[in-house]
């Protein structure tokens, strides 16, 4: 392992990268601390104290820039959700979109500059309820001396700070290492974890009465955390290896084809990008019930859609089954697979090409996609059970749905440093 960080050092395009990327992140923690004009500092305060267990989330994967109400508040939230929207309009619902989806790299840059543009409006939207539901939702008044010109002014500074950081992603992605926009989503959440290291002390060892519990406590819940990475690594780096075999074939004096190979198919093939969109999803009713807070219909959706809530489970678990098939199919296509191995000669042994191969690959992905959707599911939603019998305090967010994208973000970034090591002949984490 040692070894392994020595030799990243010694690849200065690599090195440059890696400094880089953590330019990006020492920007982005000081930004989180810089506060947005005319907030009341009590009421932020208090909301870190009654949060719901939806915004305490929200809050973490901004890096606790939520409730410091600094220009970051909204996180890269209204990018990931102009992303969904975009995806899904280019599922042949707009044809411009699906034209565009198939253009290759001309077409990604023309949809990137689409969800550029339905970031900024969804940002100014988000940011916006967030001011009101915020000011309606304490006691004490957030805005000081509410006025148009007041709202306007908080709307555009927290959608200029969502610009920025998109823009941010999009410079790690180019000059960095790993995924820009996940790299600010595992900065944010990793941020939180001495703090919530610090109420997890104060709630069980200060105001303890039983020393002893209180250490086994901690020890069980350190357990469980061990062992939810593991079972996470586990299942991100399963795959199952379907065999395909190419006929040979005489072109000139020449014999092409004939060898063996095979399709990975990942157990989890979307990654963490399907708790994020449910994550995002789930946050969007309750802010737009922010703008009519106090009214009960509006109470009842921000105290029912929390994740910690059975209704809102439901959704969150069903969002995520959802958008891992979703996302799974967009980035494999069992027609597109089978129609391009017939077209090479390819085929799977005992599969007749064609449409007996695009249905023995829906098949086989369905099943498989089918049991990482569960799993995600499922580590995303049992740590809230656990955090309510150990009694641990609602300010403590870093559950699964926190895990699962801080070790999924940690595997990719950890897979690309792999790559340009191995070019060089050096050898990577997880190749030995």
């Amino acid at each position: 392992m040692l070894n392994t960080v020595k030799n990243i050092w010694k690849v200065e395009d690599l090195r440059k990268r890696i400094l880089f990327t953590l330019m990006i992140l020492l920007v982005y923690r000081i930004g989180s601390f810089v506060p947005v004009p005319n907030i009341n500092r009590d009421a932020l305060a208090q909301a870190n104290q009654q949060g719901s267990d939806l915004f305490g989330l929200l809050n973490t994967f901004s890096g606790g820039a939520l409730f410091h109400f600094s220009i970051f508040a909204l996180g890269i939230m209204p990018y990931i959700t102009a992303s969904i929207i975009v995806q899904l309009l280019s599922m042949d619902v707009i044809p411009k979109f699906s034209e565009w989806q198939k253009e290759g790299e001309i077409g990604k840059r023309k949809l990137a500059q689409v969800t550029r543009y339905g970031t900024v409006i969804l940002g100014l939207i988000q940011a916006f309820a967030t001011t009101i539901g915020f000011n309606r939702m304490f006691n004490v008044p957030m805005v000081i001396n509410p006025s148009v010109a007041t709202y306007a002014t908080i709307t555009i500074v927290l959608t200029a700070g969502t610009a920025f950081l998109m823009w941010l992603g999009e410079q790690i992605n180019e000059k960095g290492v790993g995924n820009g926009i996940s790299i600010l989503m595992f900065a944010a959440i990793v941020s939180r974890i001495p703090q919530h290291a610090r109420d997890i002390y104060a709630s069980e060892f200060i105001s303890a009465s039983q020393l002893f519990m209180a250490i086994v406590k901690i020890v069980v819940i350190l357990i469980a955390i061990v062992l939810i990475i593991a079972a996470v690594i586990y299942v991100q780096q399963g795959i199952r290896k379907i065999p395909v075999q190419y006929a040979k074939r005489v072109v000139g004096q020449k014999m092409y084809g004939g060898q063996s190979t095979h399709i990975p198919l990942k157990v989890n093939g979307a990654g963490v990008i399907p708790v994020i969109f449910a994550s995002s999803l789930l946050m969007f009713p309750v802010t737009i019930a922010g703008f009519w807070s106090g009214k009960p219909w509006a109470q009842w959706i921000m105290s029912n859609l929390n994740y910690d809530k059975p209704l809102g489970m439901t959704f969150y678990v069903l969002l995520i089954i959802g958008f891992t098939f979703f996302y799974t199919f967009v980035q494999f296509n069992p027609q597109q697979m089978a129609d391009n191995m017939k077209k090479n000669g390819g085929y799977i042994p005992g599969i007749r090409p064609g449409k007996p191969t695009q249905g023995y690959l829906m098949k086989l992905i369905t099943r498989i996609t089918l049991a990482g959707a569960i799993f995600l599911a499922l580590i995303s939603v049992l740590p809230v059970f656990f955090a309510a019998l150990a009694g641990l305090p609602r300010s403590v967010s870093l559950g699964g749905t926190s895990l699962l994208i801080v070790i999924g973000v940690a595997l990719e970034t950890m897979k690309q440093i792999e790559s340009q090591l191995i070019k060089r002949h050096y050898k990577g984490f997880i190749n030995k």
